[in-house]
């Protein structure tokens, strides 16, 4: 069996997506993009240069372009106020009574919680905010009236 420039280009591509597949990098996805630029210019009838410098300009050209968009993004903020990854943060939970220590028991979304207080000032009972979550206690401030 004769393999042609194009095929070759393909099965690349593919093994870069099942690579990537298996290890979650997203620039091999890129790379594989260049592949399946260079099998294209194969396919045109382009010589063996030009499909590397295709391969190399589309595949290096958005590495470099992602690499660049993602770091001029702002980081994230710490995992336990991320809104990406707690879905309560931003909810409402009201508090009936706060211990000495600035703890409270309460129930949110059918179950109970344990919170800790961390606005300003002393806790009073009311409603509150959660601004972040901490393992399985929940950290509220005062909401916003």
């Amino acid at each position: 069996m004769d393999l042609n420039a194009s095929t070759l280009w393909w099965l690349a591509g593919g093994a870069l997506v099942a690579i990537e597949l298996a290890t979650g990098t997203f620039y091999l996805l890129m790379l594989a993009i260049g592949c399946a630029a260079a099998a294209v210019a194969a396919h045109v009838g382009v010589g063996s240069t030009g499909q590397l410098l295709a391969a190399a300009l589309i595949g290096g050209g958005a590495v470099v372009f992602w690499h660049l968009r993602r770091s001029r993004q702002p980081a994230s903020g710490p995992e336990q106020s991320n809104r990406d990854l707690h879905l309560d943060i931003g909810g409402t939970v009201p508090v009936t009574a706060w211990r000495e220590n600035g703890t409270a028991r309460v129930h949110y979304r059918g179950a109970a919680w344990e919170a800790r207080f961390a606005g300003p000032g002393q806790p009073t009972p009311g409603s509150h905010t959660v601004s972040a979550v901490d393992g399985n206690c929940l950290v509220l401030s005062r909401s916003p009236t």
